[in-house]
């Protein structure tokens, strides 16, 4: 067992003050990686079922091989590391808004950082996900226009509860055809929520995509004693 407690790093940010913090949970029995924004929790490594299943439930609807696949928010790394364990990925590309969360998976602060940082067909890529997104010009800095298979989402609480403001029009239906562009014929956009299934969200969805559907993904909490549950949203673009 290692230290109750262990604060790994420590940082100003535009955002605010970020930490990367270890602890052995008791209750877990397992030591848990938690990283906090401000006084707001933005990722714990406690539950990740929700995380993996993101990728899981998109890279589902999708298929054939050589997948290029767009993770927005690489967080401690379970959804990207879910995504690079299905062979038919061809590549990965992780854009991450705070550079801080990027050198620590660079530096292998966290369990999952070797395989992501060893992997080739996988880039991590500091900009603002929302800004390429509505920028009209894609989703890789590098390639204008390029499309991709699968774009995977988790960056905000929910469309509901998001981490910033200017945020928020990127779930309403101009943000999301935006996104949809982004796509090859057939793609996925998929995204995780921490609420329950959002009729007017899933309406919206509906607006932009030929088919979507809402995923709850359930999971034992025995910090609380009962099941908790999440929500991975996954919509189709036309296959023509």
């Amino acid at each position: 067992m290692s230290a109750r407690f262990e604060e790994l790093d420590w940082r100003r940010t535009p955002m605010g003050e970020i930490s990367l913090r270890r602890r052995w949970d008791p209750a877990l029995g397992a030591q848990v990686y938690e990283v906090k924004l401000g006084d707001d929790f933005l990722m714990s490594s406690a539950f990740t079922e929700g995380e993996i299943a993101l990728a899981r439930l998109a890279l589902a609807e999708l298929p054939g091989a050589d997948l290029d696949v767009v993770v927005g928010g690489l967080g401690l790394g379970y959804t990207a590391q879910r995504v690079l364990e299905d062979a038919r990925v061809r590549s990965l590309s992780v854009v991450e808004a705070l550079g801080e969360v990027i050198e620590w998976h660079e530096c292998e602060l966290l369990p999952l950082s070797p395989g992501l940082v060893a992997d080739p067909r996988c880039r991590l890529v500091h900009g603002d996900f929302f800004e390429l997104a509505g920028s009209g010009k894609g989703l890789d800095p590098q390639v204008e226009g390029r499309r991709f298979d699968g774009v995977l989402v988790d960056i905000d609480h929910s469309p509901r509860h998001v981490l910033h403001p200017r945020h928020a029009a990127f779930y309403r239906p101009e943000g999301l055809r935006r996104v949809a562009e982004c796509l090859h014929p057939g793609g996925v956009f998929a995204l995780w929520s921490n609420d329950p299934p959002d009729e007017e969200f899933g309406a919206v969805l509906t607006e932009v995509f030929a088919r979507q559907e809402a995923h709850v993904v359930e999971f034992d909490n025995p910090l609380q004693g009962r099941k908790a549950a999440n929500t991975v949203y996954v919509a189709r673009t036309a296959d023509s």
